[in-house]
């Protein structure tokens, strides 16, 4: 873990937190049930939902799905480190938490520039005695220090799964694709890609829209050839680019509808 804070350091970091407009982070951990936001946060929500229902449940579908991804990727593919960029605030079932309940010698490296989520993260991310979880601060257009910072605990000589959830938006889908085939192009052979977003169907693009007028930062969704374009280069494993609900579900219950319009992949680096 990153150390101790000092309380003037800490009070450097809550001087950096804008509770004037809406932020991502805090608008996800409200969508996800946590607690970690700002009534300008919540009310941005709630307007939005009440017109497009239809993302009611995207950032549940998002901790689900890292969930499964991570417990397929230590269990069935033997990865025992994961670079989780864009972490957000830690609710339930976080990266870490998930690897190592099942490898508790897992090692996980946590990056995120927002303020409130590096307050939580250092209360919060804990590792098993066997393991290692580090918090450190990034910003994932930098892959220079970041990967730099990473090197500190990990082993780039073994495979690394690198997760970018629903974090990409904020980068247009160009510039976006090239960026992780940078990064994808620095980690070892067998290393993975999770990644996912809110893809353009017509609700999702309306809804963003009014979400920047907000004067919260814009986020840009995706086609399906735009994801897709992340993995370049890379196996994308079955069952290919789509809903996340449909990737390896654990039930064979539908869906609900309201998390059909977050689409991912998991793919491997040959």
């Amino acid at each position: 873990m990153s150390e101790d804070r000092t309380p003037r350091d800490r009070d450097q970091i809550i001087s950096r937190i804008d509770t004037s407009v809406p932020h991502s982070a805090r608008v996800w951990n409200y969508c996800a049930g946590g607690s970690d936001w700002y009534e300008v946060d919540k009310q941005l929500v709630d307007q939005l939902l009440a017109d497009y229902p239809s993302a009611a449940g995207l950032a549940v579908a998002s901790r689900q799905f890292l969930g499964r991804a991570v417990r397929h990727l230590v269990r069935e593919a033997g990865v025992r480190q994961f670079l989780d960029i864009g972490t957000g605030l830690p609710t339930g079932d976080n990266t870490h938490q998930v690897a190592q309940r099942h490898a508790p010698d897992a090692r996980i490296v946590y990056v995120d520039n927002d303020p409130l989520v590096l307050l939580h993260a250092e209360a919060l991310l804990t590792s098993t005695p066997e393991g290692s979880t580090v918090y450190i601060e990034g910003d994932v257009r930098d892959p220079d220090t970041v990967l730099a910072a990473a090197r500190e605990t990990l082993d780039f000589e073994q495979p690394i799964a690198l997760m970018l959830l629903s974090m990409l938006g904020h980068i247009e889908p160009g510039p976006a694709a090239e960026l992780v085939q940078e990064y994808m192009s620095r980690l070892p052979s067998g290393s993975y890609l999770v990644t996912c977003d809110s893809i353009d169907s017509p609700a999702m693009v309306e809804l963003n829209v009014h979400y920047a007028a907000s004067g919260a930062a814009p986020y840009y969704v995706r086609s399906r050839e735009e994801l897709a374009a992340t993995a370049k280069g890379l196996e994308i494993l079955p069952p290919g680019v789509g809903p996340i609900p449909d990737w390896h579900p654990d039930t064979a219950a539908p869906a609900p509808l309201d998390q059909m319009d977050q689409w991912g992949l998991v793919a491997r680096k040959p």
